[in-house]
C-alpha cells in the first residue's frame, strides 16, 4: 500500500516500492498493489507479475494539487480499497510504503489482525519543521509528530522497516520494541548508477550538481548561501538541479539571481529515473544543502548514496543518519548547517585533483555497490517481513 504512483517512480522514496516488489515476485508471493492510478496498468502488471488496484477518486502524486490535504485524508479512503479486495481474497501480510499508508496499515491490522508490516522510508511530518507557523503551527505539528512515530506502537504491528538507525531510534522512544523494528536504508539501482570510468578533467566551467524533488526542505537559506559563496570563488562555475521545477527551484534561482545575476543556474525540469545519472556524471561535486529538522536527520539521502555510486566527491549538510553512516568515507564531507561552511566544502573539491579523487571514488563506489544496491536491501527487507509473517503464526 502507497500513496505514491507505483510506476514509474515519481521522485523521494517511491523507486524503492519496485526492487522490493521484484523481490516478492522472486520468492513467489502473490501481490496486489494499492496506489494511486497508473498509466498503462495492464503492462505494468504483466512487466512485473502483479495485481495492481488503482485509487481513482481523485488525483494522488508528489505534485498534485492540494496534496498534504489529500494525505490526511487518503489512508482512509485507501482503506475501503483493501477492505474490499481482501473480504474476496485474504490476504497474509500487509505492507505499507510510507507514513500514510501506514495509517491504513494499522487501522487494517487493527481491524483484521494480519500480520503487518510498515515501512518508514522517512519521518514524513518532521520535515515540516521547517515550515513558516503561518503554513504549519508549531502545536498542530507537535500532535502530528507524534501521531506518526506512535502509529506502530499504537496497532501493534508485527514489524517496522526504518530508513535510518536514527529513525529507529525515534520508534524506540515512542514505545516500540527494538527487536521488531530493522533499519534498512536507502538503496540504488547499481545498474543504472554505476562508477564513471575517470573523473571530470578540470574545466573552466565545473558543475556543481543537485537532483531529487526539491521539495521546502531541500533548498533553503543554506543552499542559497552555498551558491553565492561558490560563485564569489569559482565565478566560472555551474549549478544544475536535475528535477521537476518546483515551487522551491524557483524561489532560490530568484533569490541567488537577484544578489547576482550572473551565476550561471540551470534546472532540467523532470527527468525519468534511468536519465538521472547521466546528467550527474559529469558534475564535479554533488550537493547536498538540506536544512536542518527533524526529518531531514531521519532520512538516508538518496542522492548522497548515488553520486557515491557514481564516483562524484560530495558536499553535505551534517545530516546525522547519512553522516553516521559515512562516517569513513572519504569521499563525503559534512560541513554544518550553513551556507558558508557548505561552500568551504565545495570548493575544497573544485581545488582538488583529479588524481586525488580517483581512489576515494572506487572506494566509495565499492561500499554502497556491496551495502545498499537495491537487491541487497530488498533481500533483507523480505528475509525479515517472511520471518515475522513466521513469528506471527507461532
Amino acid at each position: 500500500m502507497s500513496h505514491e504512483p507505483f510506476y514509474p517512480p515519481s521522485g523521494g522514496g517511491s523507486a524503492e516500492g519496485i526492487y522490493l516488489i521484484r523481490e516478492m515476485i522472486r520468492r513467489k508471493w502473490d501481490v496486489t498493489v494499492f496506489c494511486p492510478r497508473i498509466e498503462n496498468q495492464a503492462q505494468v502488471e504483466r512487466d512485473f507479475g502483479i495485481k495492481v488496484v488503482p485509487f481513482n477518486t481523485w488525483q494522488m502524486g508528489r505534485y498534485a494539487q492540494f496534496r498534504n490535504g489529500k494525505y490526511l485524508v487518503f489512508p482512509f479512503f485507501l482503506e475501503r480499497l483493501v477492505r474490499k479486495d481482501h473480504a474476496r481474497k485474504a490476504f497474509d501480510i500487509f505492507f505499507s510504503q510510507h507514513a500514510i499508508a501506514a495509517v491504513t496499515a494499522g487501522r487494517l491490522k487493527q481491524a483484521t489482525g494480519v500480520c503487518t508490516v510498515m515501512n518508514f522510508l522517512d519521518y514524513l511530518t518532521g520535515f515540516m519543521e521547517t515550515w513558516p507557523g503561518w503554513a504549519m503551527p508549531k502545536p498542530a505539528l507537535r500532535r502530528l509528530m507524534s501521531f506518526e512515530l506512535k502509529l506502530p506502537a499504537k496497532y501493534q504491528v508485527d514489524a517496522v522497516l526504518t530508513v535510518s538507525d536514527t529513525l529507529k531510534e525515534k520508534f524506540e522512544g515512542a514505545g516500540y520494541p527494538e527487536k521488531k523494528i530493522l533499519p534498512i536504508y536507502y538503496g540504488f539501482d547499481h545498474n543504472l548508477f554505476q562508477l564513471r570510468p575517470h573523473q571530470p578533467i578540470a574545466s573552466s566551467s565545473p558543475l556543481v550538481v543537485m537532483h531529487g524533488s526539491f521539495d521546502k526542505h531541500h533548498l533553503g537559506e543554506i543552499a542559497e548561501h552555498a551558491i553565492l559563496s561558490v560563485a564569489r570563488r569559482f565565478p566560472q562555475v555551474r549549478f544544475r538541479f536535475v528535477g521537476k521545477n518546483t515551487a522551491a527551484v524557483s524561489q532560490l534561482f530568484e533569490a541567488v539571481k537577484k544578489a547576482n545575476p550572473s551565476v550561471n543556474l540551470e534546472n532540467t525540469n523532470f527527468v525519468p529515473y534511468q536519465e538521472v545519472p547521466k546528467l550527474l556524471a559529469e558534475a564535479s561535486v554533488g550537493m547536498v544543502p538540506y536544512e536542518e529538522s527533524t526529518g531531514t536527520n531521519s532520512a538516508f539521502v538518496a542522492k548522497i548514496v548515488e553520486y557515491a555510486a557514481l564516483g562524484i566527491p560530495v558536499a553535505s549538510t551534517p545530516v546525522s543518519s547519512v553522516k553516521k553512516y559515512f562516517r569513513n568515507t572519504n569521499l563525503i564531507r559534512f560541513s554544518t548547517f550553513d551556507g558558508e561552511s557548505l561552500a568551504k566544502d565545495i570548493c575544497h573539491w573544485l581545488a582538488t585533483s583529479a588524481q586525488t579523487i580517483e581512489p576515494l571514488a572506487r572506494e566509495a563506489a565499492a561500499k554502497v555497490r556491496e551495502e545498499l544496491a537495491w537487491e541487497v536491501i530488498a533481500q533483507k527487507a523480505m528475509d525479515f517481513t517472511e520471518e515475522t509473517f513466521r513469528q506471527s503464526k507461532v
